[in-house]
């Protein structure tokens, strides 16, 4: 690896991760870049820390090949020479991560279609290259200014640090792939687990994925694809998706990026229905010929009731389309709701 770029200069802390901080940053040839500056952990040993900048550094040379548009670009890994740290300096993704996006609350249909596009062709990539990600989260799905979604933070676990990371109790351990339990070792098939993992999340957003068990405590025991909750807007295409990443059966996982696409090929065009999680409700929006459509479902007692309304944009009066007739048991409120939202 070349000598470390002495232009490089770190300004603010734009966030921080479990792997380090990230700082803006600048050198001659980038006015703008991301700078993960990774430092010792409480619990590295001398020799442990030791072992691990050695390996990033040597690992720099490997990242800087993954070129792609849907991968975000590392230009140079190497030692601090002001500080006891390694520099990761890769392309600046001005829009940050989706771990915010995903904290609001559940992404439409249309744009997680779209994110899911751009991170099936980034990961075919990284696998093409034999190289895994093993970290596949929200947080670790960066955006341009553009728009363009790109995988970041690929590279940093390894399998030697897979069990030891999980048992930190970080989200990554959702995100562990059952074989991955047993043995610690990671593979192309364990990223994809993980991407099904991060498609039910955005789908969803955070409050509703919190309300079911985590997998960190279920996966291991087997058939944790067949007990996922889902919205009733979320259609039966994307559930026979994300069910296939999540097969414990690592033989018939969906889990090449072609197959990936092709799954997403059929899914593309579905209704873009904004969805809202509040205390004991859920509203659907959307937008069309001018007037917006608003779906309530709403908890009274142990039973629910939903309603459909469509409101003029401009003139006009309001009309209801659908109902549930009044409160009804859950399983029959999905249900209904599940048809008129084209789940």
């Amino acid at each position: 690896m070349s000598g470390f770029t002495s232009s490089l200069k770190v300004g603010p802390k734009l966030g921080n991760g479990h792997f380090g901080d990230v700082h803006l940053g600048s050198d001659d040839i980038h006015p703008e870049l991301a700078v993960k500056v990774i430092r010792p952990k409480d619990t590295d040993t001398p020799e442990k820390w030791q072992q691990r900048k050695e390996d990033l550094v040597k690992e720099g040379a490997n990242l800087k090949k993954a070129t792609h548009d849907n991968v975000v670009q590392v230009y140079y890994v190497n030692r601090s020479t002001t500080e006891d740290a390694i520099y990761l300096v890769m392309e600046l993704c001005e829009r940050g991560s989706l771990q915010k996006p995903y904290e609001a609350g559940p992404i439409s249909s249309p744009e997680v279609h779209r994110i899911a596009t751009h991170i099936c062709h980034g990961l075919g990539s990284l696998h093409d290259r034999e190289m895994l990600h093993r970290d596949l989260k929200p947080g670790n799905i960066l955006v341009t200014k553009n728009g363009i979604v790109k995988l970041g933070d690929f590279g940093l676990v390894t399998d030697e640090m897979v069990l030891g990371y999980a048992d930190l109790g970080y989200s990554y351990t959702d995100h562990l792939a059952p074989e991955s339990h047993g043995t610690g070792l990671s593979s192309k098939k364990s990223d994809f687990w993980a991407l099904g993992m991060t498609l039910y999340r955005l789908l969803h957003g955070d409050a509703w994925y919190r309300q079911g068990p985590l997998p960190r405590y279920s996966v291991r025991e087997g058939g944790y694809a067949d007990r996922l909750t889902w919205l009733p807007h979320i259609s039966g295409k994307w559930r026979r998706l994300v069910r296939a990443m999540l097969t414990d059966d690592t033989e018939t996982r969906l889990a090449t990026s072609r197959g990936a696409l092709d799954a997403l090929a059929v899914i593309a065009g579905e209704v873009a229905w904004e969805c809202t999680l509040n205390e004991g409700s859920v509203r659907w929006t959307r937008e069309i010929k001018g007037r917006r459509i608003e779906v309530d479902l709403v908890r009274q007692g142990k039973l629910w009731s939903w309603a459909a309304v469509s409101h003029p944009l401009g003139k006009g009066s309001k009309k209801t389309l659908g109902s549930s007739g009044g409160p009804v048991a859950k399983a029959l409120a999905d249900s209904q709701l599940r048809k008129y939202l084209g789940g």
